[in-house]
């Protein structure tokens, strides 16, 4: 079982940054998820967060840096940064944002799946920060931290998601730092910034609209061309139970025809919609914010009940629902 820590002491910063020094593992709370973090440029460290996830290695890993010296991680790991990336550093870092830069050729390969470029944050969680400054200190200028759960499944946004995942992992092989529930809730937005132009890889809170008045240029699409990412494939953030994405017109037709036969299915929808007697379910919150904290939560909650199925009411148009809209339909594909 992982060593579980009370983040709020500062001993447990210490042993957390001491960890990562030397190789190892920490579970650490972000403001958006939990991650499964290690030292961006330990090689070895890199590689034990892929085989503990079952992630493949080609698939790309984001560094988090320090707040307090922002300028000296990002030329630690970037060879180049635009302008337009350079004022969405100055206004939304630290934050749930990630930038792809072009990456040094030197650092930080095992982390990036081996491409030519690199996804830097500066996360604004305190318990983040202080591990971050702390590790600093002992030499670490970044750390790879992907959420802190089986490759493709739910994110964590508690301890004890994390606990829960790697379980069966011993305690010198994971430290877990405790820093309640994450306030965001779903991971960052992701912008690529390799191409001359800003281009969207995931939404996250941030909308394109302040993305775009930031950047001074217009918000593109994901294409071909773009590097992979983090949390892009079409099926991720998946429970067991299938989830399934419906309006709540279809709702209340498939409970309707079902009945009693619905008692496996679980709900999670803002409109109001007779479900089966005992069948477990929540009410999705009308604010974007608000639906995307609890998001994974709900979804790891109704999944422990051990229904067959999750069915979600659509969420609804409009860019700031963009990033659950986008979790919920990954973890339905």
């Amino acid at each position: 079982m992982p060593l579980l820590l009370d983040a709020s002491r500062p001993e447990a910063i210490e042993q957390g940054a001491r960890r990562l020094a030397d190789g190892g593992l920490v579970g650490l709370p972000t403001e958006t998820v939990y991650g499964l973090a290690a030292d961006a440029d330990n090689a070895s460290a890199v590689r034990r967060i892929f085989e503990a996830k079952g992630r493949p290695a080609d698939h790309p890993l984001i560094v988090h840096v320090a707040a307090d010296a922002p300028r000296a991680a990002i030329d630690h790991y970037a060879r180049e940064v635009p302008a337009f990336a350079e004022r969405l550093i100055a206004a939304l870092w630290p934050g749930p944002l990630t930038l792809i830069l072009p990456r040094r050729a030197e650092v930080a390969a095992v982390a990036a799946g081996g491409q030519d470029s690199v996804g830097l944050r500066c996360p604004s969680h305190p318990v983040a920060q202080a591990v971050l400054r702390a590790a600093a200190a002992h030499g670490v200028h970044g750390v790879a931290a992907p959420s802190a759960n089986r490759f493709g499944r739910v994110s964590p946004t508690s301890a004890a998601h994390v606990m829960e995942e790697f379980a069966a992992l011993a305690d010198d092989a994971l430290l877990v730092l405790d820093g309640g529930a994450c306030p965001v809730g779903i991971e960052s937005t992701i912008v690529d910034c390799t191409r001359g132009h800003p281009v969207l890889l995931r939404p996250g809170v941030l909308t394109p609209a302040r993305l775009e008045a930031i950047a001074g240029q217009p918000l593109r699409a994901r294409d071909g061309a773009a590097p992979r990412a983090s949390g892009t494939l079409e099926s991720h953030y998946a429970p067991r139970a299938k989830v399934r994405l419906m309006d709540a017109r279809q709702l209340r037709a498939a409970f309707q025809v079902l009945g009693e036969d619905a008692r496996h299915i679980a709900l999670y929808a803002r409109s109001p919609i007779e479900a089966a007697r005992g069948a477990p379910r929540r009410r999705m919150p009308d604010d974007a914010e608000a639906a995307a904290r609890e998001l994974f939560a709900v979804l790891r909650e109704l999944d422990a009940t051990g229904v067959r199925l999750i069915w979600v009411e659509t969420p609804p148009d409009g860019p700031e629902w963009d990033g659950v809209r986008d979790r919920l339909s990954r973890a339905a594909a």
